[in-house]
């Protein structure tokens, strides 16, 4: 992989990290005041799938070594 990919996967890493922070502090601010339950299933739902594509990115940049 080149290494330009791999700066371009490292950024797109952080900006899904922070996306990922940010759903988790707004689904607890949600909760905290009492929103709406349907709601707060659907941000959770929102928060994992960006959590898959960061699995999937992490892979991508550091791909598994078997000894």
């Amino acid at each position: 992989m080149a290494d330009q990919e791999q700066a371009e996967l490292r950024l797109q890493l952080a900006r899904l990290r922070q996306e990922h922070a940010d759903f988790d502090a707004a689904i607890e601010a949600m909760e905290t005041t009492g929103c709406d339950r349907l709601q707060i299933q659907r941000m959770k739902k929102k928060k994992l799938l960006i959590k898959d594509r960061l699995q999937d990115l992490e892979d991508q940049v550091l791909p598994d070594i078997i000894a």
